[in-house]
């Protein structure tokens, strides 16, 4: 399988639907801007994009055929090397839609697997990126390696995960096993780490929140760290554990972790199981909040969802309104 340049940067059409949902121009349009900025995120260059709404998905190909008729003229007009949908696709609908579109057509799942892939520095993270790929790769072998995917590889693709295990369901078999024993053992060692740190009384305070909030801002803050904040999506993707620079207050251990998303692929919560499992030891939740997103309400819903999920949403937490400075003093006072 011949793997393009990871800076290679490959032209798109975003297709952006919501389903089973009432029409709602502003919703579309908040959404899109988030899909828009996870494709941003990997480097890519948005050359055009289909957003629309319709009640239920197709089973052979997820969109209309109607909608399907209108990407393919996008398709035939645009200079592209690949499609990416915002939904989770099954592999017969990908080989359907590769076939009808005569292009390279990924899902969100993909398009966040490569975004880790680019993000991961530290040895677990780099395991936990590798384990998610090979298990959603494991669920697609029948799809096959299409000549559209040897042509052009790159995005979905790039990072730990990208070797030459092509279509062996037996080699990855063996490799999710290994790699699962890998980070089984780097878990046991992090529960060592949380007895010892339990024994001497230091309070952890694990800072969640929606991917971009700006949870690392107010970890260097906090800590007077360094750690790198970007204003991209998923800047922060291993955990970091640091202790509080004011001893008026006493030991304090703040941890920064991974940002959620709506619609987050369980097998992505279960392969960042290691880094996750930090939330369950803590304290108190600091659940930041980037006040001036339009859809923060929502967003604090799916953050929430997603604790209950990990088994952490009775773990006592307080929400840090976060970017005030970015919307006016009038619309503050109403947030009160």
């Amino acid at each position: 399988m011949n793997i393009v340049e990871s800076n290679t940067i490959q032209k798109t059409i975003l297709v952006y639907l919501e389903v089973d949902s009432l029409y709602e121009s502003q919703k579309l349009e908040n959404g899109y801007e988030e899909f828009k900025s996870l494709a941003l995120s990997s480097g890519l260059l948005i050359k055009n994009s289909l957003k629309f709404s319709q009640k239920s998905p197709v089973i052979n190909t997820f969109i209309s055929k109607g909608k399907l008729e209108k990407l393919k003229d996008l398709v035939f007009e645009s200079d592209v090397d690949l499609i990416i949908i915002n939904h989770q696709l099954s592999a017969s609908q990908t080989r359907n839609l590769e076939k009808y579109l005569d292009k390279r057509v990924i899902d969100k799942t993909e398009l966040i697997l490569d975004i880790f892939a680019t993000r991961a520095t530290s040895h677990i993270g780099k395991l936990q990126v590798e384990l998610a790929q090979l298990n959603h790769l494991s669920t697609r072998l029948i799809r096959g390696w299409t000549h559209l995917e040897r042509q052009k590889g790159g995005i979905g693709l790039r990072g730990p995960g990208e070797t030459q295990l092509e279509t062996d369901r037996r080699l990855i078999g063996k490799r999710i096993k290994r790699l699962n024993l890998r980070l089984e053992k780097s878990h046991k060692q992090r529960e060592i780490n949380r007895y010892s740190r339990k024994k001497s009384r230091n309070k952890l305070v694990a800072l969640v929140g929606y991917t971009n909030a700006g949870k690392t801002t107010l970890f260097n803050k906090l800590t007077k760290s360094s750690q790198i904040a970007e204003d991209k999506l998923f800047a922060t993707l291993d955990s970091v554990t640091r202790k509080n620079t004011n001893p008026d207050h006493g030991p304090i251990l703040f941890s920064d972790t991974v940002g959620f998303i709506s619609d987050l692929p369980t097998q992505l919560i279960e392969s960042f199981k290691a880094t996750l499992d930090e939330l369950k030891s803590a304290d108190m939740l600091l659940h930041v909040v980037d006040i001036s997103d339009v859809d923060h309400k929502t967003k604090i819903i799916e953050v929430n969802n997603i604790l209950e999920e990990l088994g952490v949403s009775n773990i006592p937490q307080i929400i840090v309104n976060n970017k005030c400075d970015l919307i006016e003093n009038s619309k503050i006072k109403s947030l009160k």
